[in-house]
């Protein structure tokens, strides 16, 4: 009987193509991701000034909602521009689909009456959203 010599066999070696997809998906994912997020602060907003603040800690691990609240008092999320109940809805949704308390964000012009920032907040008491920071500049 004749024995199989080694150079008849073919190489075994692996299949890198599936691995080279995932990560140029994650790679895709990831790009996309940090730009709607950063679209979200790039909103050009005159903020009110404030004598004392404390800085914010991007590390927390918190989600968090940013509404902006334009100068004629609109509710800006997402890009999306919404009215008191689309907002009270949103805030209700994003604080119940979460494991760990909601987050929220509120960017206002100094220009904004009271009137067009209250809402948010009520919409955050009702939903039960306690970790509420307002976005302003430092005031020398």
């Amino acid at each position: 009987m004749r024995t199989p010599s080694s150079t008849a066999r073919g190489s075994v070696g692996f299949n890198m193509t599936p691995m080279i997809d995932v990560v140029f998906l994650l790679i895709i994912f990831f790009l996309v991701s940090s730009h709607l997020a950063r679209q979200e602060l790039q909103v050009a907003l005159d903020l009110p000034a404030a004598t004392t603040s404390e800085p914010t800690t991007e590390s927390s691990d918190a989600p968090r909602l940013t509404i902006n609240v334009l100068d004629d008092g609109r509710a800006v999320v997402g890009g999306q521009t919404l009215d008191r109940d689309a907002l009270e809805r949103m805030i209700e949704y994003e604080s119940r689909r979460r494991d760990r308390p909601l987050e929220v964000r509120l960017r206002s012009d100094r220009r904004a009456p009271y009137a067009s920032v209250e809402p948010a907040m009520i919409a955050c008491a009702r939903a039960g959203v306690w970790r509420v920071t307002f976005a302003v500049t430092e005031q020398h």
